[in-house]
Order: structure tokens, then C-alpha cells, then sequence
């Protein structure tokens, strides 16, 4: 919807805020190496049957189930998932 010269989700934020608040929310090492421990605790429960969105939500499930990352960082955690379940997939078939 437009008004007052931006776009304007149902949210109540503009278009440019929306991409300034994703901008700022980035994966840190710290972030990457709990991610990956984690993958590796998980990974014999893994349901690999799933399809990538359902094996997705999963693994967010699972690192704010076990408190491994807060609300904010498994928001973030969300995109990084997304870009790497084809290796995610390979890494746990390989066990």
C-alpha cells in the first residue's frame, strides 16, 4: 500500500525499514559454530524425508527448543539455513 511517499506493509513498516532491519541482522562466528554443534547433536534424529521449507522449520525448531539461540538470532539463523541445507543434507547423509 502507498502512502506519504513509501510503501507500507501490512506490519506497519516501510518498505526501507524492513531492509535497514534485515540489513543489521547478520550471522556472527559465535552464531555459526553453535549452529553447526548443534546440526551435529541433531543429526541422527534428523528427518532428511522432509522437504527443505519443512526440514527448515524443523532446525529452527529445534535450536529455540533446546534455548540454543534466542527468538532475534534463530530469526536470523532462518535465511542462513535456507542457503545451506543442501550441505546440511550432505553432512548428516555422510554419518
Amino acid at each position: 500500500m502507498f502512502q506519504g511517499g513509501c510503501y507500507e506493509e501490512k506490519s506497519g513498516y516501510g518498505v526501507n525499514m524492513e531492509k535497514t532491519l534485515k540489513s543489521k541482522l547478520t550471522m556472527n562466528p559465535t552464531m555459526m559454530q553453535r549452529f553447526w554443534a548443534l546440526i551435529e547433536a541433531v543429526r541422527v534424529n534428523m528427518p532428511l524425508s522432509l522437504d527443505d521449507r519443512s526440514l527448515g522449520k524443523w532446525l529452527i525448531r529445534q535450536v529455540t527448543v533446546q534455548g540454543t539461540f534466542d527468538t532475534r538470532e534463530a530469526a536470523i539463523l532462518s535465511d542462513y539455513i535456507d542457503s545451506r541445507l543442501p550441505l546440511i543434507r550432505d553432512m548428516v547423509q555422510e554419518y
